[in-house]
């Protein structure tokens, strides 16, 4: 485009444009050339979308497996972090997820090296869920709860030992039955059976 008379847009235009660096220019051009290329690569996003459903496919179908490997054994539960998480949910509508935070709060405290921080982790533990009228009161009896006081005096990594494994006991002999029989684990294995079914069809 080109104008002679005064005041011509395209006139100023070309003069602003010819105000500017050559370098501006350049980064310009180069700009404009990378956006093209990019532009006319559509199989560059293909290749990443697919990517993406493949390790989403993927990961359906390991959380499919883990659902149903929950049924075989409670220690199969307690090994998958979403178990525990579906478990706990669970426990909250029987007001009872405090005999599942008391256990992992043990395995949490099994964890610790430092003697200081042992002795007060003890502590805190045993206030919360052990003695009595603690404010998340676990269901054991009376002589586990004393065997666990004395504990305290030398506070070491197994001095919730028995305590735990009475609570792990009643949640496996009393609530994870109950969990396996819930309306909302029954709908996650037929969620977890349709996927492999309808895997199994396509193949």
């Amino acid at each position: 485009m080109s104008c002679w008379m005064p005041g011509c847009p395209a006139l100023s235009m070309c003069r602003g444009l010819a105000a500017l660096p050559i370098t501006c220019l350049e980064r310009a051009k180069d700009l404009k050339t990378r956006l093209g290329i990019l532009l006319h690569k559509p199989e560059l996003g293909h290749r990443i979308g697919s990517s993406s459903k493949l390790q989403l496919g993927s990961r359906r179908r390991d959380s499919s497996r883990e659902v149903l490997e929950w049924r075989e054994s409670f220690d199969q539960l307690l090994k998958s972090k979403s178990g525990v998480n579906a478990f706990h949910t669970f426990l909250k509508t029987e007001f009872s997820e405090e005999n599942l935070d008391f256990w992992l709060a043990c395995e949490d405290f099994k964890k610790t090296r430092s003697k200081t921080k042992l002795a007060s982790k003890a502590n805190r533990i045993f206030e919360e869920f052990v003695q009595n009228e603690a404010p998340r009161e676990v269901n054991i009896d009376h002589e586990t709860r004393e065997i666990t006081r004395k504990n305290l005096s030398g506070a070491t990594s197994a001095c919730f030992n028995e305590a735990q494994a009475k609570t792990r006991t009643l949640m496996e002999k009393d609530s994870y039955p109950r969990f396996l029989k819930s309306a909302s684990y029954q709908d996650m294995t037929k969620q977890a059976t349709g996927r492999g079914s309808s895997k199994r069809s396509h193949t």
